[in-house]
């Protein structure tokens, strides 16, 4: 495979456009002639140059804030002694919150250097189709990293061009409708331009992009000055399903047969996969993929010190959401008495043994370098899914059912039942919300998505969330005993519960603090928002 080649040198050619956060773009001029004279004459100089958009920039968010947030705060895990999980999961977290500042200045730093890629490139001699293809990637990217931006703080500051912040850093932010239309309009305008096929293993094709738009549609359908509405956009819903429509119906994609093997190194950049960072196997720190060091459950897994996972588990809350023949659990968490062939290869396998009264990670856990020269000391070599078929699938379901309380729609259940019959389970004849929400939450459990789905319920049942996350009882730790065999968990009659402090739970829950550092040189993030003022035509061609 080519990808540590095609993204490690991609990497050494664009890092002087990398920046640490929104802020921190004042500590660094703009290299003018890397970007304007020496560079953007060729086609492989913009290869390089998106390169690092799908793995350096992103680094800090996937090292713990992918799942931190995405799983711990939708209490898929319970670590009590990770300060990267609790705060989230205890709904505790502030401006000094390490992850989340890292995660900020991550998703910042996708922004910069995606316009950056897109500057450069605009004044490039080549012809505009060329152009217009790879500006279309990074566009994708900034597109996204703006959707997270906009669910998890609401109102951000919209850039389009880091000297303009260089020079006057004390801005305005943009409210969260204006956000989620700049997200739109460059997944929009990543649709129109990317390839049909990926012309390396790894790069998007516009059928990424019109997945990405079917969770973006989704999310933005609920948005509107009621959190209470009860109701989702037509317009947007309808959008959402004829954008996942387009990736099954004309995508290259298709599902892998055995969900198991999404999460094998061999099979990164497969069928399934439509985004996904690419970690450099054996590549330096910022270009690794750290969680399996996190996840482990011991050294006897990753054959180092690197295995920290022991305290990083199960919640009871989400073991509760497995039926019991869902072959998904032990793909995503390990119990005692599983067998893993894929790790310890050597000895037979990995057999789990320890006692039943908690289940640790699975998902980002592949073994040590003698089952996969790939793997190193704190690298797995697995690519982060971003976006996988699954997900669209289950976008394309959630669309179909819209403001009803069921729906029959035939391909919404045909996909669903798909994964359904994947995960050995029996078929749907009708899909309410909780049917998808469910499916969501298994398929994707510790992929960092689940709490995007409940942010996405709140914009417009914000109490209902508000209910189902104080009903998660996450102020009491619960002993439990899990059956393996069954899927199947039991409170522990033997042992007495124990309280936690969490924080309050209301409406606030569904935006983050700003970091500390970034409201310290912007105090302008603590005014109101104020309106983006769009100057780009709108693309109205894509369906």
């Amino acid at each position: 495979m080519k990808t540590k080649k095609i993204f490690y040198t991609a990497l050494i050619i664009a890092l002087p456009f990398v920046w640490t956060s929104c802020s921190d773009i004042l500590d660094v001029e703009p290299n003018d002639v890397i970007t304007k004279e020496n560079f953007y004459k060729s086609e492989s100089d913009f290869q390089a140059a998106t390169g690092p958009l799908y793995n350096k920039v992103w680094f800090d968010f996937n090292d713990k804030f992918y799942y931190g947030l995405g799983d711990g705060r939708a209490a898929n895990m319970y670590a009590p002694f990770s300060d990267y999980v609790y705060p989230f999961t205890d709904l505790t977290e502030t401006g000094l919150t390490g992850p989340l500042v890292s995660a900020w200045a991550s998703l910042y730093n996708v922004v910069q250097q995606s316009n950056n890629v897109i500057i450069g490139i605009s004044g490039s001699p080549l012809s505009d189709a060329v152009k217009d293809r790879y500006i279309a990637e990074a566009r994708f990217m900034r597109g996204t990293a703006y959707w997270y931006l906009a669910s998890l703080w609401g109102d951000v500051i919209i850039s389009t061009n880091p000297s303009e912040l260089v020079k006057n850093p004390i801005v305005n932010k943009n409210p969260m409708k204006d956000v989620y239309e700049f997200a739109i309009r460059d997944l929009e305008f990543a649709a129109k331009y990317l390839p049909e096929t990926a012309g390396q293993s790894g790069r998007l094709t516009r059928y990424s992009a019109f997945g990405m738009l079917s969770r973006v549609y989704l999310s933005f359908s609920g948005v509107s000055d009621n959190p209470n509405s009860g109701t989702r956009n037509q317009e947007y819903l309808d959008l959402a399903k004829k954008a996942a429509e387009k990736v099954m119906s004309s995508g290259p994609y298709s599902l892998m047969a055995n969900y198991e093997d999404l999460f094998m190194i061999d099979n990164n950049n497969n069928s399934e996969s439509m985004f996904a960072l690419q970690w450099v196997p054996n590549g330096d720190y910022g270009v690794n993929n750290t969680q399996q060091a996190y996840f482990a459950l011991g050294s006897d897994i990753t054959g180092d010190d690197a295995a920290w996972g022991y305290w990083t588990r199960a919640s009871y809350n989400v073991l509760q959401e497995y039926e019991s023949k869902d072959l998904r659990r032990r793909a995503t968490f390990m119990g005692d008495g599983d067998h893993y062939a894929e790790i310890n290869k050597a000895n037979g396998g990995y057999t789990v043994d320890h006692t039943a009264d908690f289940l640790t990670v699975k998902k980002g856990v592949v073994g040590s370098t003698k089952d996969n020269s790939k793997i190193t000391r704190m690298n797995s070599a697995l690519n982060t899914y971003m976006l996988r078929l699954a997900e669209v699938y289950l976008n394309y379901a959630e669309a179909a059912l819209g403001n009803n309380a069921s729906t029959a729609d035939a391909t919404a259940i045909s996909v669903v039942n798909r994964l359904r019959a994947r995960a050995g389970l029996d078929p749907k004849t009708t899909l309410t919300y909780a049917d998808i929400i469910h499916e969501r939450r298994v398929e994707l459990c510790m992929e960092g998505q689940y709490w995007y789905d409940l942010v996405r319920r709140a914009y417009y049942k914000q109490q209902e969330v508000i209910n189902y996350v104080t009903g998660q009882n996450r102020g009491t730790i619960t002993p439990i005993l899990y059956d393996t065999a069954t899927n199947t968990v039991t409170v522990d009659a033997s042992k007495a519960t124990s309280p936690r402090a969490i924080g309050v739970i209301d409406a606030t829950i569904f935006t983050l603090p700003y970091p500390e550092s970034e409201l310290v040189q912007n105090p302008l993030l603590r005014e109101n928002p104020v309106p983006y003022q769009f100057t780009e035509e709108k693309i109205k061609d894509l369906f």
